[in-house]
């Protein structure tokens, strides 16, 4: 997509959602909930916003989203498995259509080789049994690579509700 705002962006995603008529979930992680406030910033997204859970530790994850803890314990917080967990669990947990998650090493420390900083992983679930999971490794600072997961989770809910839309 080419280069917008983030307000664009967001009213984008609005937009395209109330056109699919579809209902929209976040879980987020090292986002801190900034996708949620990105389309809460949008007029109207009462029609197709029901609520975010940030789930920055893993008990969150596992106790409001429903990821499993042998997921947790084997796979980390920075998966993909846990990733689409967290979709998914968000999907379920406030009913909605769509639910776009994201887990990730924003930095500047806990990197490792296998998941150095700037590594995301966002994914998107739904609507019926569409999934989408994408693994990004940002080489910004830390407040650039939240920047940048925002950016893309808001472009993923667009593709998402048009795909539906289509």
């Amino acid at each position: 997509m080419a280069e917008a705002s983030l307000p664009d962006l967001a009213a984008r995603a609005v937009a395209a959602l109330a056109e699919a008529g579809l209902t929209l979930s976040c879980a987020e992680a090292d986002t801190g909930g900034g996708i949620g406030a990105a389309l809460i910033d949008v007029a109207g997204v009462s029609r197709v916003f029901r609520g975010g859970v940030v789930a920055y530790a893993n008990g969150p994850k596992r106790d409001l989203l429903g990821v499993p803890d042998a997921t947790l314990r084997a796979q980390g917080s920075v998966s993909e498995e846990t990733t689409l967990a967290m979709a998914e669990g968000a999907r379920r947990v406030f009913a909605t259509d769509v639910a776009i998650a994201q887990s990730g090493v924003t930095g500047p420390g806990g990197g490792t080789p296998e998941r150095p900083v700037g590594t995301v992983w966002i994914a998107c679930a739904g609507p019926g049994e569409r999934r989408v999971l994408e693994r990004h490794v940002w080489p910004h600072d830390r407040a650039g690579n939240k920047q940048a997961t925002i950016v893309r989770a808001l472009e993923m809910i667009i593709e998402a509700a048009q795909a539906a839309d289509a």
